[in-house]
């Protein structure tokens, strides 16, 4: 069953189905804090790594958690908002390191506020992922790594706090990725939570 988020309250289905909404407030980590968290991310996979989460954006401010979802090199992640309106073709697909997002958001339910569409357990520093490698995400979806930074905005500043955002920008972050990457699908296929994650070239 998916879960549909909008920002202003947490919506969590229980083993039964039942919704629940959950009010939270998050004190927003400083940057010692930050940094002591960067050795786990830093320890991620880089040559195989885990799916462990999809999103998917139905419009502005709405996040729809899926257990699973379709890549097409036409849309990206289908029924997302990014073929609407001005899409750009380098931006059509967005991975956000997982162990990064558990770092700024500190609570997992708090993951998809980064706004990304896909939660990967891997490495996706420049050195690691320059522009043009490929990930393979399940049994059959490839994705390309384009030139485009990912910097983040506002509302990342608004979501983890402005010692977040100069973190994953500082020349430490932007080596890791650590505000995620951009990417373009260029082989359709299923992709599920718990698929393998694999750098193919």
């Amino acid at each position: 069953m998916r879960q549909i988020l909008p920002f202003h309250i947490g919506l969590n289905f229980d083993a039964l189905g039942a919704l629940s909404i959950v009010m939270t407030t998050v004190r927003h980590l400083n940057t010692a804090e930050l940094e002591a968290a960067l050795p786990e991310v830093a320890a991620s996979p880089a040559e195989v790594g885990r799916l462990e989460m999809i999103v998917r954006r139905p419009a502005t401010d709405e996040r729809e958690l899926l257990p699973e979802a379709e890549l097409s090199v036409e849309a990206g992640l289908v029924g997302d908002n990014w073929s609407r309106g001005r899409a750009q073709p380098e931006c059509q697909l967005t991975l956000m390191n997982s162990r990064a997002a558990q770092m700024v958001a500190q609570s997992r339910e708090r993951w998809a506020l980064a706004g990304d569409q896909l939660y990967v357990d891997l490495n996706l520093g420049g050195e690691n992922l320059p522009a043009g490698s490929r990930i393979e995400i399940g049994d059959e979806a490839v994705v390309e790594v384009t030139a485009e930074p990912h910097t983040g905005c506002s509302k990342f500043v608004a979501r983890f706090g402005a010692d977040a955002m100069k973190f994953v920008n500082a020349p430490a972050g932007r080596a890791l990725n650590l505000r995620g990457i951009n990417t373009r699908v260029v082989r359709g296929g299923a992709i599920r939570v718990g698929d393998v994650v694999r750098k193919v070239g």
